[in-house]
């Protein structure tokens, strides 16, 4: 309960802070960088607080943090995301139109501009692709998770090629993450926090530029292979 407690006095805090940030920052801010990097330190706060949770960031951050990547994840939990806002860089989740609807979070992820994704809808992965294109082009960071949703047994599913496209496409470098131990941390379906110890493994990040959209199946194996063999080896030294 005080997990639950401290996360929601957290977030409401946030609201006028990261809406004075917004508006502010806005004539030299078009990507709305500083107001996501706002709303993102609640993860890093939360992670202190919540006696439940650690959280341990592993590997090289991007010495500049206004170099565009695109980020990409495995999935195992919702917690993933507080996970890997550990890393101090501004990114911007592509996320599913539900989250636009949970009151104070969704209002928060429309200040920092999220890219809302509304699964099943007509264009909607046009959408995610222009959206993604231009915060890249305002020098930030868009972070998806190629797999699409969690994975219900743990196991790494196949990757879809939205994000390899989006990269390519802006000619911006990927940059592989792996997630380990948010499974339990809240089960899907669940409302109640369980215990874990999560470790963010950052990968090296690879270079897209040359490459065309031919080249998006040979990436995307690429990458997956990656943070496959990665997400083994943290699996061993757990």
């Amino acid at each position: 309960m005080w997990a639950w407690f401290s996360l929601g006095v957290l977030l409401l805090g946030l609201v006028p802070l990261v809406a004075l940030i917004r508006v502010v920052t806005m004539p030299f801010d078009r990507g709305a960088y500083w107001a996501g990097y706002t709303f993102r330190a609640v993860a890093r706060v939360h992670g202190r607080l919540n006696p439940l949770w650690t959280f341990t960031v592993r590997g090289n951050v991007p010495n500049d943090p206004r170099l565009p990547y695109v980020v990409v994840s495995n999935h195992e939990s919702f917690v993933d995301m507080l996970a890997i806002s550990q890393i101090p860089i501004e990114m911007k989740w592509v996320a599913k139109s539900a989250f636009f609807k949970i009151p104070i979070v969704g209002f928060l992820l429309m200040l920092s501009r999220d890219i809302k994704l509304v699964r099943g809808a007509k264009g909607a992965g046009a959408h995610v692709y222009t959206e993604a294109a231009e915060r890249l082009s305002t020098r930030t960071s868009v972070m998806l998770f190629p797999e699409g949703t969690r994975s219900a047994s743990g196991d790494l599913g196949a990757f879809k090629d939205g994000a390899f496209k989006i990269a390519i496409e802006a000619q911006a470098p990927i940059l592989p993450l792996v997630v380990h131990g948010t499974r339990n941390a809240l089960i899907k379906h669940d409302w109640r926090f369980g215990r874990c110890d999560a470790v963010v493994q950052i990968l090296d990040p690879i270079p897209t530029a040359g490459l065309t959209l031919e080249d998006v199946d040979t990436l995307r194996e690429q990458v997956r292979d990656l943070i496959a063999e990665a997400k083994a080896d943290l699996a061993a030294a757990a």
